[in-house]
Formats: C-alpha cells, sequence, structure tokens
C-alpha cells in the first residue's frame, strides 16, 4: 500500500516568514527594519532635546516679557539668543532711530536663533522620506513576493491554497512592515515640525520682548562708554 506523505509545512510565524521569503523580499524586509530603526532613534532624541529646548523657550520668553535680568553666560539657545542681542546693542550708531536699533538687535537675535533652529531640524526630513517612501518599497517587495507565488504555482501545476497562501503570507508582510515603518514616521514628523514651530513662535516673542528693552536702553550703553 502506497504512503501517503504529508504536505510540508509552513513556519506562518513573523521570523518564519522572513527566514522562507525570496533573497529580494528579504533585502526590502531588512532595509525597512533598519528604516524603522533610524526613524525611531531619531525620534527619541528629537523628543528629548526638545523637551529641553521648550523649557529654555518659555522661561526666556517669561523673563523677556517680565522684565528679569538675562545674561550673555546662560546655557544653550537663551545664552546665544541673548549675547547677540547684547552685541548689537553694545554695537550703536548715534544717528540711528529707536525703531532703526531695535529692528538691528531682533534681526541679530534671530539669527542666532535661526542656527539652533537649523539643527533642530537636523533628521527632520529623514522622517519625512521614510514617511512617503517606507509603504511603496514594502509594495515592491509585496509585488516581487506575489510574482514568485504564480511561478511556483505555474511550476507545480497546482492551485491549491496551501501552495499559493505561504507565498502570499511572505509578500504581504513585506507590506505590513513598509507601514509599520511609515505611520510612525509621518506621525513623528508631523509632531515635530509642530512643536518646532510652537519653539520658534514662543522664542521670537521673547525676541521681540527684549529686543524692545534694550532699543529703549540706550542711556545705559552711554554710560557704559562713558566709563570705559
Amino acid at each position: 500500500m502506497n504512503e501517503i506523505m504529508p504536505a510540508a509545512t509552513h513556519d506562518m510565524s513573523f521570523l518564519g516568514l522572513f527566514l522562507q521569503a525570496d533573497p529580494i523580499v528579504k533585502s526590502v524586509m531588512i532595509l525597512l527594519v533598519l528604516a524603522s530603526l533610524g526613524c525611531w532613534t531619531i525620534v527619541i532624541e528629537k523628543l528629548l532635546r526638545f523637551g529641553s529646548i521648550r523649557r529654555q523657550a518659555r522661561a526666556f520668553e517669561a523673563a523677556a516679557r517680565s522684565g528679569d535680568r538675562l545674561h550673555p553666560q546662560m546655557p544653550g539657545a537663551t545664552g546665544r539668543i541673548v549675547a547677540a542681542g547684547h552685541e548689537a546693542w553694545r554695537d550703536q550708531d548715534v544717528s540711528e532711530s529707536r525703531a532703526d536699533r531695535r529692528e538691528r538687535i531682533e534681526r541679530a537675535m534671530r539669527a542666532a536663533l535661526s542656527v539652533d533652529m537649523r539643527q533642530l531640524q537636523v533628521g527632520l526630513p529623514f522622517l519625512a522620506t521614510i514617511g512617503s517612501a517606507a509603504p511603496f518599497i514594502g509594495l515592491f517587495g509585496t509585488v516581487w513576493g506575489i510574482m514568485n507565488s504564480f511561478s511556483a504555482i505555474a511550476a507545480s501545476q497546482d492551485t491549491s491554497l496551501s501552495v499559493v497562501a505561504p507565498g502570499i503570507a511572505e509578500a504581504l508582510f513585506a507590506t505590513a512592515i513598509g507601514l509599520v515603518a511609515a505611520i510612525p514616521a509621518v506621525m513623528a514628523y508631523n509632531k515635530l515640525t509642530t512643536d518646532l514651530g510652537r519653539l520658534q513662535q514662543s522664542f521670537a516673542a521673547g525676541i521681540t520682548a527684549l529686543g524692545d528693552r534694550l532699543a529703549r536702553d540706550r542711556k545705559s550703553h552711554v554710560r557704559a562708554e562713558a566709563a570705559e
């Protein structure tokens, strides 16, 4: 009596789907996982850094509005902004009007702020790129995997679900990884860009208040020059 050989079993776990995948599909999966890890690294670093900068921005705005003394030796972005403002304040021209003096001081502080804002933007384009490209990269792996599944069907002349399902599952797994990489990247990019805009507004409000104070404080500058 002829023995009936059992059908080959397929491991349908995540690890099994990865190990059984076509080399091209496997490469796509690895690329997407690395991209996702890169995105999470950027997100965690930005959240921690934005938290520190946010506290500085709030303290700077509150001190500038309330008239508290701000020192150039203060740490972080606040110190650099105040130092730029004080340097512009010391470089006064007796012929300029108060409005011109204020604009010049604020321009110097905004230039110092822009340096810190550009540093905070590092990594955000990568999040945007992964958010838009990862689903298509995963879709490429899916299409390639389904093509291989149809090729296997043609070679075996068997259209049963047991033959088709493993290859299609491996292919769809690539799309799932692409979405796992893309969705957090898009959400993080939107949040971080919104937070960056709020930080700029907070610093800008403080710069306006401090610039107005420094522009009015021309007599102190004259006394400082006389003391020298």
